[in-house]
């Protein structure tokens, strides 16, 4: 079988990106590369496109040459690894650099991302007190400069929907259990309500709720996701495949192959149809955010 068909190709695109940025950080073309690693030219542009997967052993030496620190040089390391599996799981845990995340440098490359949730509001649209919350919750040995540290990138995240150029379309179907479970108290609640009646408010992004009253629809058995598609390239193609991506407690799963992507996409339709519309959704969100302004 050729070299780089077998497995996902999520973990060989994030690759190839940190790789490349390693090298353009140490102002090396891509023939000096070549030349210090002994390889062929056209393989350095297989490994940064990701058609093809790696050993951590040359990704430990193009980390040498391109003057990578330790800890990032051990996580892509851990990450060429991975390189060759079907479905993948990202959960290295404590070597992770911070700064360093998989699912960051797709959302800041998708055009489009469709998610779906029925436990809490997705961190796109998370306030400052609500990711503190659930990261908290989450992480409960964190210190207070760690837990800081999180919550600034996940509210620097926020601003590829508001970025002057071509911002993601962002479609977020949002079970009323998100709505009606109070995490952090009432004033956390309110401002987080009212930021999502703000956030629907921008062309490039829609919030609907799924209310209580649907009974069973596709993202009772999905559980929450989100699709991400990207641009188009100059044929017409898209640049990479779309992915659906999966948050566990315990990791998280990327799926790119075709009939995996499409029966995520036949879900949120599904969830679509069963979804309150646009302005119906807004009422309720202000509705419920009301009642813990009152409280």
């Amino acid at each position: 079988m050729a070299e780089g068909t077998t497995g996902s190709t999520v973990p060989r695109r994030q690759l190839g990106r940190h790789l490349r940025d390693l090298r353009g950080k140490a102002r090396m073309t891509v023939r000096a590369a070549a030349h210090a690693l002994e390889w062929s030219e056209p393989k350095i542009w297989r490994i940064e496109t990701g058609q093809t997967s790696l050993r951590s052993f040359d990704v430990q030496a193009m980390c040498g040459i391109y003057g990578a620190p330790p800890d990032l040089t051990k996580a892509l390391m851990a990450l060429a690894k991975e390189t060759k599996a079907r479905g993948w799981w990202h959960s290295y845990g404590d070597i992770i650099p911070e700064g360093f995340d998989v699912y960051v440098g797709l959302e800041e490359a998708a055009a489009s991302l469709s998610f779906y949730g029925n436990d809490v509001v997705p961190g796109l649209l998370q306030t400052e007190g609500y990711a503190r919350e659930i990261i908290r919750t989450h992480l409960k040995e964190i210190d207070e400069q760690a837990l800081e540290g999180r919550v600034r990138l996940r509210v620097e995240r926020q601003a590829l929907l508001t970025r002057s150029t071509a911002p993601p379309t962002f479609r977020a179907l949002l079970s009323e259990a998100i709505l009606r479970r109070p995490i952090g108290g009432s004033a956390v609640m309110h401002a987080q309500l009212a930021h999502l009646v703000y956030m629907s408010e921008l062309p490039n992004v829609t919030i609907r709720v799924v209310p209580f009253s649907a009974g069973a629809h596709p993202g009772v058995v999905a559980g929450p996701f989100v699709i991400l598609r990207f641009p188009a390239n100059g044929e017409g193609h898209d640049s990479e495949p779309p992915t659906v991506y999966a948050d566990g407690y315990t990791g998280s799963l990327y799926l790119d192959k075709p009939k995996e992507v499409q029966q995520y996409d036949d879900a949120f339709e599904g969830i679509c149809k069963a979804a309150l519309d646009e302005q119906a959704s807004q009422r309720l969100i202000a509705e419920v955010a009301g009642s813990h302004e009152r409280g």
